[in-house]
């Protein structure tokens, strides 16, 4: 690999945002090679020629190994309560997983990419938005050589499971994109404006850590 090539891992890479980070990174020249963590084989991502596919049904399996040689580490990996069942269950995604991917970059040169929430705070008496500051507090604690912390507002795009109140969001976005295209803090993104300022940010962040607003993933280009 040459100083100037990147290898990526990725978590999350089936959800919305992954999908559409996977399919930049694929058309992104810097990026040679991109490893995807997967609980199983998808035939989609085998059509990626950057692409190759590490099957692990636990990703809390994911080991000091796996993550070697890699320039940058993605994580779009998130769920809702609804689909989790429980709180522990939305906790063991969306905190364990994700800071134990964090645990494993923290000694290497890794740049690690993580998307979390407007709102995110550890103080909030909303349990998402308490369990996405939590997350970030922890990550931010590490001292990772470079770390990129990203906080979309509702994401627009279409989904494989059903999500009642962001779809009624996305309807909503829809009726007033004519008629406010002004950016401002809470206008919901797509997923593609996202994984396009995740991509811009691996190749261009200069500081050791940045976290990128709802108003700066709707302004990047």
């Amino acid at each position: 690999m040459t100083a100037s090539k990147k290898k990526a891992i990725v978590l999350g890479a089936t959800g919305l945002v992954g999908l559409a980070l996977v399919e930049k990174l694929q058309q992104a020249p810097e990026f040679e090679a991109i490893t995807l963590v997967v609980r199983k084989e998808s035939q989609v991502f085998n059509t990626y020629e950057k692409v190759n596919q590490l099957i692990i049904e636990d990703f809390l399996m994911l080991n000091d190994e796996d993550v070697n040689g890699y320039t940058h580490a993605f994580s779009c990996l998130g769920t809702t309560l609804k689909n989790a069942g429980s709180k522990q269950g939305f906790y063991a995604v969306d905190y364990e997983i994700n800071a134990h991917l964090a645990d494993l970059v923290q000694d290497k040169h890794i740049h690690l990419l993580l998307v979390s929430a407007l709102g995110a705070n550890a103080n909030s008496p909303i349990f998402y938005n308490k369990v996405k500051g939590q997350l970030e507090d922890y990550i931010e604690s590490l001292g990772i050589e470079k770390l990129s912390i990203f906080r979309p507002s509702l994401l627009i795009g279409k989904r494989s499971d059903v999500r009642l109140i962001e779809d009624l969001g996305q309807s909503l976005f829809k009726f007033i994109e004519n008629k406010w295209q002004k950016p401002f803090k809470y206008k919901p993104v797509t997923a593609e404006q996202l994984a396009h300022t995740m991509v811009v940010a691996a190749l261009t962040q200069i500081e050791a850590f940045k976290r990128y607003d709802n108003l700066s993933i709707q302004k990047t280009r």
